[in-house]
């Protein structure tokens, strides 16, 4: 921004191309009207009085505001009317650069300004009088005279007007020059009325000189029709920019550009140089400032604001406004004036009784302009709009925030990842894949039956702190729901994303401390990648949990999916309603497979087998409905049916001289769980069972799975002097 200031001054500079050819022309018409007319000067008092009249006419003005320049609208052609016609041309020329220089004096406008001005009052009277010179003489006050003046006063409005456009250009642009020509409709009707009423208080002098008195009454009511029409004017502007102003916030709520819309129309209707929003840091949000400046396009990050006033707007809650015409305390004036601010007024910004940030606005456009207490109403209303709208707006990003985000670990949900998904697979590269890995936390059933769901709401968020910190930059990271976290981003084949399952995997194995306890957190991940496993979102989840299934019986535990996945889990997924009702009525049953030695044929146990036959499906192999019993909760209740059948006949079918030994296979999961053991142990006890009559039959995937989550269930076991057998 600073860099910017520099170029405003040098193109306010280059109004001098304007100025120059002006003063040319103020000095070629008067040494003109010097040489030529006759006579050149009048008598000073008539001189004074128009000069007084010119002055007052001069005061009541319009303001129009084009980008950064202030035109004034003025009375000026009512005394030039009556000047033509009363006084010689230079005593016009003089009158009226003179009461333009005072009228200047009072305004305190800036050099380049200030000599535009009063050249542009020279040039413009000197060539009216000029032409005014080659009409006709002035004969009366008929019609005649009427067309002479009225020409005239024309021409001089006309020069004005083509001075203005002509020097704004310059300065702002043919852009600004464009919008000052497209205004000049109205000014040029005020400046035709102007002459009419002009002519009309020539005629009424002329007829009765007596009648100044009743001109001095119309000429203060008409002063104060003008201050009532800029008034109206304002307040009709004022409600039209309010309406514009909260129905594009209205539009823009929901599309992401609120602060545009509402800071570029704040800064248009409080016709500022600076509106500037500020909110604070709040949950996910960080601190936000953004300001609109004249002359940009875009915004700002930064505001001329001092922050001391802002700190003091948020300290006491209220209004702070500072200027010439606002006053404000001595301190806060003298901040401004170091920060070379002209005026500003901050307005915290409410929800209820909170204040959720400030809207400011600084430096009122126009050097003669100000901020006034007729301004605050107006920003007042604006705030509190503003306010609403801003609420609105984070309300419905809140909402759409939770719509695609889990609330626990703050990731991206199923449905998110989904979405991204679905974009993802569109526009694949040639030459990539897009992976997607699953990750399966081992263990949270159990954590959560013992610790209770709070410890189970750690290990998840722990979990996912983890991968989100593991993960690569470009790779998104969500919570599909439950256990199962995702990791979806580009790679160059399936053997990239199946390295970068195993190094997450390993990066993320960490032992998590819960007073007084210590967990291992483990992951089964499950690998699949479009194009290979699939075309759209849903098939690759859907493949994906299928390999997160099988990884957990696998070495390393990451499985890439394969079509030999599919049809066991289809089946699978009709089997799950219907293993709980089976259990329930005893629809599983237990098989003995006897044991022999190969030397007499001997019989010394029996293997316990679990068979389900299906009412629909028949026989049912064993390892899909434990593959179910694992993933609907029920592998608990099958190994203690088949534990409980096998003590059983090992009770009723032993006699003194021959025992029988029983063997039970266990599922890798049922080592992970701690109170396995000990339930073991009432079994036995309830049973009558001496320990070294059971085996239990352990898969080498289970003890061997990369960790020693086994272990200490199997020391126990070994405690409690039950066989230990490592089957396949």
């Amino acid at each position: 921004m600073a860099e910017r200031r520099p170029r405003s001054r040098r193109s306010i500079e280059n109004a001098w191309l304007v100025t120059g050819p002006l003063a040319l022309i103020a000095v070629f018409c008067s040494s003109v009207l010097a040489l030529v007319a006759r006579p050149v000067v009048g008598e000073w008092l008539t001189t004074l009085g128009m000069l007084a009249v010119m002055v007052a006419a001069a005061m009541p003005t319009i303001n129009i505001v084009v980008r950064r320049q202030a035109l004034g609208l003025l009375l000026a052609e009512i005394p030039l009317v009556v000047a033509f016609y009363l006084l010689p041309p230079l005593s016009v020329v003089l009158a009226y650069t003179v009461a333009t220089l005072i009228v200047q004096i009072r305004r305190k406008l800036a050099p380049v300004k200030f000599w535009f001005n009063i050249v542009l009052a020279a040039a413009g009277t000197s060539l009216a009088e000029t032409v005014l010179l080659a009409l006709p003489e002035l004969d009366g006050v008929g019609p005649a005279t009427w067309g002479t003046l009225f020409l005239a006063t024309s021409v001089h409005t006309l020069v004005t007007q083509a001075a203005v456009v002509a020097v704004i250009a310059v300065v702002q642009g043919w852009q600004a020059g464009r919008q000052l020509i497209r205004s000049s409709p109205p000014i040029l009707l005020a400046g035709i009325i102007n002459v009419v009423i002009g002519l009309l208080i020539l005629i009424t002098l002329v007829t009765n000189p007596w009648s100044i008195v009743l001109l001095a009454a119309f000429a203060l009511a008409l002063v104060l029709v003008y201050r009532s029409y800029t008034q109206f004017l304002r307040q009709h502007r004022t409600l039209a920019d309010l309406y514009q102003l909260t129905r594009a916030m209205t539009e823009s709520g929901h599309d992401g550009t609120l602060v545009d819309a509402l800071l570029g129309r704040v800064r248009g209707l409080m016709q500022a140089e600076y509106a500037t929003l500020w909110l604070p840091a709040q949950g996910r949000h960080p601190e936000f400032l953004l300001t609109a400046r004249e002359d940009d396009t875009g915004l700002l990050d930064v505001a001329v604001t001092p922050a001391e006033l802002r700190e003091r707007a948020l300290r006491e809650a209220r209004m702070v406004a500072v200027g010439a015409r606002l006053r404000g305390e001595p301190d806060l004036r003298a901040c401004l004036r170091a920060e070379r601010v002209k005026d500003v007024i901050i307005l915290p910004l409410r929800s209820g009784q909170v204040v959720i940030g400030t809207l400011e606005v600084a430096n009122r456009l126009g050097d003669p302009n100000h901020f006034t207490a007729d301004d605050i109403p107006v920003f007042e209303t604006v705030a509190a709009h503003a306010a609403v709208a801003l609420e609105n707006s984070r309300l419905v990003d809140r909402l759409r925030h939770d719509a695609y985000h889990d609330a626990l670990t703050k990731l991206p949900n199923r449905r998110r990842i989904t979405a991204a998904l679905d974009e993802a697979v569109k526009i694949r590269a040639p030459g990539e894949v897009v992976a997607v890995l699953l990750f399966d936390v081992d263990g949270l059933r159990q954590v959560n039956e013992t610790l209770g769901h709070a410890a189970g709401d750690k290990v998840l968020a722990e979990v996912a702190d983890r991968l989100r910190s593991c993960a690569p930059s470009a790779a998104l990271v969500g919570r599909a729901g439950g256990d199962e976290f995702v990791v979806t981003l580009r790679l160059e084949n399936v053997e990239a994303a199946v390295e970068l399952a195993g190094t997450l995997r390993e990066q993320i194995r960490d032992e998590m401390v819960f007073d007084p306890l210590t967990l291992d957190v483990d992951t089964a991940v499950g690998v699949a990648v479009h194009p290979d496993h699939g075309s759209d979102a849903a098939t690759l989840l859907q493949r994906v949990d299928l390999a997160a299934m099988a990884a957990k019986s696998v070495p390393g535990n990451v499985q890439v999916f394969s079509p030999a996945l599919e049809s066991p889990s289809l089946h699978r997924l009709g089997l799950a309603g219907d293993l709980r009702r089976a259990l329930d009525e005893g629809e599983v049953q237990v098989y003995f497979q006897p044991k022999v030695t190969l030397r007499d044929r001997r019989l010394v146990g029996v293997e316990c087998l679990a068979r389900w036959e299906h009412q629909t499906h028949g026989a049912v192999a064993p390892e899909d409905f434990v593959a179910v019993a694992e993933h609907t909760g029920q592998l608990g209740r099958l190994t203690e049916l088949v534990l409980r059948e096998g003590l059983r006949r090992s009770r009723d079918w032993s006699h003194a001289e021959q025992p029988l030994a029983v063997s039970v296979n266990l599922a890798a999961r049922t080592l992970t769980d701690r109170d396995f053991p000990e339930r073991v142990r009432e079994l036995l006890t309830e049973y009558g069972v001496p320990p070294h009559r059971l085996t239990f039959e352990i898969r080498e995937s289970g003890v061997l799975d990369g960790t020693d989550r086994p272990i200490p269930t199997l020391r126990r076991l070994r405690d409690l002097g039950v066989r230990l057998s490592l089957d396949d």
